[in-house]
């Protein structure tokens, strides 16, 4: 029984959802090329959830969704807010942000059409933004020399909080201060 319930461990710790039964029976069967019963498949679940809950572990198999997934325990929140914090201050500067905003309401575009708008170099805008995922290439232009594509990323949707590109403002929903500066007041 311990075969399989490292097994079962290994495919819900490398899982980014909750892991129904199904899906891991479904793996198994795969796996073993025989049918595993789902009442063995229940029983080790059983007895990874109860080894987890020992105060020995950080972590914890939730039962969610329909599914299991490791979580961690609530009693290490305030660490995790912490780390969360400090990512979060990793910010993205102007000339990334302005990049990323030509490409989110332009897209597919290239680079070129990103310097043409923005009036300057955008080459370590967009690699930082490719290293952080916040935009992907989507392909190739048929223009001449068949420059490469940008467009957003899964990661920008949840890096902003959009769940459609459709719910990106609209450029005349953006209001700026006006600027006062050369305005005479009569």
């Amino acid at each position: 029984m311990d075969f399989l319930s490292n097994h079962i461990e290994s495919l819900i710790f490398c899982s980014p959802d909750a892991l129904k039964v199904e899906d891991i029976s479904a793996c198994m069967a795969e796996m073993f090329e025989a049918t595993v019963p789902s009442k063995d498949i229940e029983v080790a679940l059983e007895q990874l959830v109860k080894k987890y809950e020992a105060d020995t572990y950080p972590f914890q198999i939730f039962k969610i969704a329909g599914g299991y997934q490791f979580l961690t325990k609530p009693a290490y929140q305030a660490s995790i807010g912490i780390l969360l914090k400090q990512k979060s201050k990793k910010r993205l500067s102007t000339s990334a942000l302005e990049t990323v905003a030509i490409i989110a309401y332009k897209q597919p575009i290239t680079k070129t059409q990103i310097e043409q708008i923005r009036g300057v170099n955008c080459d370590y805008a967009i690699m930082k933004l490719l290293e952080k995922e916040l935009v992907e290439i989507k392909g190739k232009s048929d223009g001449v020399g068949k420059p490469v594509l940008y467009g957003t990323s899964q990661k920008f949707m949840d890096y902003f909080g959009i769940d459609d590109l459709k719910n990106l403002p609209l450029p005349k929903d953006i209001s700026s201060d006006e600027n006062s500066i050369g305005n005479v007041e009569e």
